[in-house]
């Protein structure tokens, strides 16, 4: 049997408007800097990966990247974890963080994709898994107590088993007053989450943990700098609602060294900053291993089909951002989403909107 090799790559870059700004306590985010893969293998099967560089001042530099990677992509077989090894072996002086890091997650997709759709299965199919009933929570924005209770009364009568809110207001008093609005809303059968956004300083964070326990709330997210462990270990020993992190971990070593600190409750990777679908199945044995339940960051159409073969999967994290540009969006139904027997990740393009927001 020939073996399926890489043909070719093909990268574009978009801003994808957002259907309303997506406000944080830091920053208001207003359209989605976006790249697509496509690689091409040799008997004409394409694959789609899909990178979001979050500023719009990376976008054009992301893709460049990811083009310039194409001679070590063409001609090799389509085999992604040793391709992913191999690619990080190729930039391990210079590192597999941040750009370099992103670009290469985004092959890892795009070559899964391309394996998957060769044998005419899902990726779930492929990593030996099923589709698994995920429930979904909805994003809310840092839209004060009216707006955010809105947004929250829509997305549980949208079939929302769970609504996670932007907080990190003036006051823990204010955010209090957001949580509570939104939950007279929603009632008692939805749950609640919120997302500091790495806003607070230690002190401060510990305070308001200790004041928001009593709120019934599903975790904490972030609510100091992704980065520091220790603190974060803190103050998930000393409060009684979870913590929950790992939106901003870039690559495995990231989660071992949180996982091994104690730093949170409960873990969130990112498929993109985590490394794409190859380095994902570690992060899920990782999880496994240490018996942490895992939910996901954004890409609910790739992520929904991960958290299938994920041990310990948990909530799916769906965001409608990039649905313009997706031929067939994620659909939540009867509080949960619902997985077609597709082929390949599920993730395919609008290519009329995709040519209207290029850049």
């Amino acid at each position: 049997m020939q073996k399926l090799t890489v043909q070719s790559i093909n990268v574009r870059a978009a801003k994808v408007p957002l259907p309303e700004p997506h406000r944080t306590a830091s920053a208001v985010i207003s359209e989605s800097p976006l790249v697509f893969i496509d690689i091409t293998a040799s008997d004409g099967t394409v694959g789609h990966g899909l990178l979001f560089t979050y500023t719009p001042a990376a976008l054009v530099p992301t893709a460049t990247l990811v083009e310039n990677m194409r001679p070590l992509l063409e001609g090799q077989v389509i085999a992604p974890k040793q391709l992913a090894s191999d690619l990080a072996g190729r930039f391990k002086l210079l590192g597999t963080q941040g750009v370099v890091g992103m670009s290469l997650a985004g092959i890892d997709m795009a070559l899964w994709d391309c394996l998957a759709r060769s044998q005419n299965l899902s990726l779930v199919t492929l990593l030996g898994g099923t589709n698994k009933a995920i429930k979904p929570y909805g994003a809310v924005g840092f839209d004060g107590e009216s707006g955010s209770a809105k947004t929250a009364e829509k997305l549980a009568s949208d079939g929302f088993l769970g609504v996670k809110a932007k907080i990190g207001y003036s006051t823990v008093e204010q955010d209090v007053k957001v949580i509570r609005s939104m939950r007279k809303a929603v009632g008692d059968g939805v749950a609640i989450m919120v997302d500091y956004n790495q806003s607070l300083d230690v002190v401060e964070a510990m305070r308001r943990l200790q004041y928001l326990d009593d709120e019934g709330l599903t975790w904490v997210e972030e609510p100091v700098s992704a980065r520091d462990y220790k603190n974060q270990a803190v103050l998930s020993a000393a409060t009684g609602t979870p913590i929950q992190c790992g939106e901003n971990w870039w690559g495995i070593d990231d989660m071992q060294l949180s996982l091994s600190m104690e730093s949170s409750n409960l873990v969130m990777p990112d498929v993109m900053k985590i490394g794409g679908v190859s380095a994902w199945l570690e992060a899920a044995a990782l999880a496994s291993a240490y018996r942490v339940p895992m939910s996901n960051h954004l890409w609910p159409e790739l992520s929904a089909q991960l958290l299938s073969v994920t041990p310990t999967a948990d909530w799916l994290e769906y965001c409608d951002w990039w649905n313009p540009v997706i031929k067939n969006p994620l659909i939540v139904k009867n509080g949960y989403a619902e997985l077609d027997d597709q082929s390949g990740s599920g993730v395919e393009w609008n290519e009329k909107m995709i040519e209207k927001y290029s850049v």
